[in-house]
């Protein structure tokens, strides 16, 4: 039986598989990219694949904090158009 790896999410705290959040990554450049590999360098952090998670993640800032830079709004419309694809 193999172990699912589980991450946090940084607005809920929910501890959830990989699969089931969004990785945001500061590269070792300075640039914010979401990573869908989820194996990117840099710094990661985790959010719930879920709309509202998204949009209070943005409202608060969490990102900005948690990976000490400026998220852009284009990394949050990009998970919001992935859910709405799905």
């Amino acid at each position: 039986m193999k172990k699912v790896p589980l991450r946090k999410c940084l607005i809920s705290g929910e501890s959830l598989p990989k699969e089931e959040l969004f990785r945001v990554v500061k590269t070792p450049s300075n640039e914010v990219v979401l990573d869908s590999t989820y194996k990117m360098n840099g710094r990661g952090a985790y959010i719930k694949k879920s709309e509202e998670t998204i949009l209070l993640a943005k409202k608060k800032k969490v990102l900005d904090r948690s990976l000490g830079i400026k998220v852009p709004d284009e990394v949050y419309d990009r998970m919001i158009n992935y859910l709405k694809m799905k």
